[in-house]
């Protein structure tokens, strides 16, 4: 069981459109621990609410994923590897300071860099068949 992390991006889009990130979430739950800092929780929150509209269903969905994380505050740590967007070094750092083995993101800066992260960052895209193998995998 791996402790793994699903940014916003990738959560909002397993909320409002049925696909790879929601089969992903599924697996993640299914199989895994997965990490979410209270300020990602909020995030979804207000994505889903005021700019995506998203229906009650939703938000209700996320609540209940978000009961099921292991919450993790968002620390303020430094990040171990060069990345020019403050948020892209703010998540990557928060991760690792929780003990997530994996981040799972759209975000293409941390996906650019993740040969150089001390911690597996994969794409949604991927989908739930590699990152199946890729999570249970001993080592990376």
């Amino acid at each position: 069981m791996r402790r793994i992390r699903l940014d916003s991006s990738v959560l909002v889009a397993a909320f409002i459109a049925r696909g790879l990130c929601t089969d992903l979430l599924r697996l993640v739950l299914a199989e895994h621990d997965p990490v979410n800092p209270e300020i990602v929780a909020e995030e979804v929150r207000y994505l889903l609410g005021k700019e995506r509209k998203a229906d009650p269903a939703a938000l209700s969905s996320a609540d209940a994923v978000f009961e099921r994380c292991s919450s993790v505050p968002d620390e303020d740590v430094s990040c171990p590897i060069t990345l020019r967007d403050p948020d892209e070094k703010r998540v990557l750092a928060g991760a690792l300071a929780a003990g997530v083995q994996v981040l799972v993101t759209g975000n293409q800066g941390l996906l650019v860099a993740a040969d150089e992260s001390p911690i597996r960052i994969l794409s949604p895209r991927a989908g739930p068949t590699l990152a199946r193998h890729v999570l249970t995998r001993d080592r990376y």
